[in-house]
């Protein structure tokens, strides 16, 4: 299955042979090679080194994030209480790739600000290989900012220091006051201007790993990686307990609780899988508005560090937004999957009814993912969790040879064209498979190709080759004109 890999390599998963057959091939096509050599890394890239944002509330963290991702997506409204989707981000400086966790989407809440900042930073930095720690330089190091110090320290993971709102030269004296804090060199940077941004993102390339730290399966005997993931109270902790047949989860919950996660090592089906913990994390009862934020931010940590996300949801209840947002998370972060109807013992045939028509409607964008209906209480279907995580692992690594995908796509492209626009008519000329965890494919066209047109190129993929269990990326590359540049899509 996964004989091909070149890890680190700059043409993707294309062996040495077939990579100079498709550099032909593009040749004769027209494309540039420097282009499709590219594309081909940018699609071949495995999982990305990650990046945590944090600091006190009103630091400025919000603005950083949209200011190293190049655009305004993360809240900066100063309301306390703002919530949103997603904590999670992709970015590239100097040529490289990597993720960023924004932790500025929620501050202040009833257990007093240290706490929720300590909170969140906790989440972060376990998902994190690197940190950047963002402090006020107009204030000062802080109380606060010291009790974060020390979260960083105990972590281990590398540190950048930004020294925000140092708008001009005047307030590089206050940025250098932050030595005191102990995390070396100050960095100051205006996030609102741009400012001192770029030697800032220098620091945090030579800080982050080129590939996070964990790699993924490629340890010999090494346990495959699991994230429970689902809204709060949907039976996480439950199940956990259940799988490893002894109570190794506090379910119930204690204000203010915060410890370090740990995760699971638990034998399933003869199998020691390694679970990462996200139900052991104590949901803090009077986090109030800040709960769904939280479990967003404890959500994409686990994910993370997984290679596969079982979706845990409640079937006695209708499938909710919350639900949702869950498994787009995990469908963002490229993660195998597999859904877990939980309390599927307490469902009279009404409910199945209603369920069965939900999933068609409210799930139709995964209907790639296996299914299990369990029971956490009684432990019913349990057994039949390791052949669905093992067949969404196998999705997710399965690999087509270049040579086979393009003669699939040319019976696409001959049985269903795609539909003439403007008078033109856009063709797929070839494409390669340039990564997997998840399957990453690059498509060379004569003109651009429609969603739609994708939708039914990946719905194709999916009936000839399987990929069961695992989203698919397909990126397509159009060839303007013969010999000239191409432009990304």
């Amino acid at each position: 299955m996964n004989d091909q890999i070149h890890s680190g390599d700059e043409h993707g998963e294309l062996g040495d042979a077939e990579y100079a057959e498709f550099m032909e091939l593009a040749a004769q096509e027209g494309f540039d090679a420097e282009e499709v050599e590219g594309a081909i890394g940018e699609a071949g890239h495995g999982p990305l080194p990650v990046l945590a944002v944090v600091g006190r509330p009103n630091v400025g963290k919000s603005t950083l994030v949209n200011r190293i991702i190049g655009r305004r997506e993360a809240v900066v409204e100063d309301k306390p209480g703002v919530t949103r989707d997603r904590v999670t981000y992709e970015a590239e400086w100097a040529g490289r790739r990597f993720k960023v966790v924004d932790t500025g989407g929620w501050e202040q809440d009833v257990l007093g600000i240290d706490a929720s900042v300590a909170a969140q930073a906790e989440y972060a930095i376990e998902a994190a290989d690197a940190v950047v720690f963002v402090v006020d330089s107009t204030v000062g190091a802080t109380a606060t900012d010291e009790a974060v110090v020390k979260l960083l320290r105990r972590a281990g993971k590398p540190v950048v220091l930004c020294a925000n709102k140092v708008d001009g030269p005047s307030g590089e004296a206050d940025a250098t006051s932050l030595w005191s804090l102990g995390l070396g060199q100050p960095h100051p940077v205006s996030s609102l201007h741009g400012r001192g941004t770029g030697d800032m993102l220098d620091a945090v390339l030579e800080a982050l790993p080129e590939a996070p730290a964990q790699t993924f399966g490629n340890v010999i005997g090494g346990p495959r990686r699991i994230a429970l993931i689902g809204r709060p109270n949907v039976g996480k902790s439950s199940l956990l307990n259940k799988v490893a047949n002894e109570e190794r989860v506090v379910v119930n919950e204690i204000a203010g609780t915060t410890r370090d996660p740990v995760d699971e090592l638990i034998e399933l089906g003869g199998i020691t899988w390694k679970f990462v913990d996200t139900a052991g994390i104590r949901r803090r009862v009077h986090l109030q508005e800040g709960a769904d934020y939280y479990a967003s931010l404890r959500t994409a940590a686990a994910v993370e560090k997984a290679e596969v996300a079982v979706v845990l949801i409640d079937a006695s209840e209708s499938i909710s937004v919350q639900d949702q947002r869950i498994i787009t998370m995990a469908v963002e972060a490229g993660r195998a999957m597999v859904i877990a109807f939980n309390k599927w013992d307490t469902l009279d045939e009404e409910r199945r009814y209603y369920l069965e028509r939900e999933i068609e409607t409210e799930l139709a964008q995964i209907a790639w993912a296996p299914r299990v209906n369990v029971s956490a209480r009684t432990g019913r279907h349990m057994e039949k969790l390791v052949p669905a995580i093992e067949t969404a692992l196998e999705g997710w690594e399965s690999r087509i040879p270049t040579g086979r995908l393009n003669a699939f796509l040319g019976e696409i492209v001959a049985s269903h064209p795609h539909p003439i626009r403007g008078g033109k008519q856009p063709r797929i000329l070839f494409g390669t498979q340039a990564g997997t965890k998840p399957p990453r494919f690059v498509l060379f066209a004569s003109g651009f190709l429609e969603h739609g047109y994708r939708r039914f190129v990946e719905r194709r993929l999916r009936e000839e080759f399987g990929f069961e269990g695992t989203p698919i990326h397909i990126s397509v590359r159009v060839r303007e004109k013969r010999g000239g540049k191409q432009k990304r899509k």
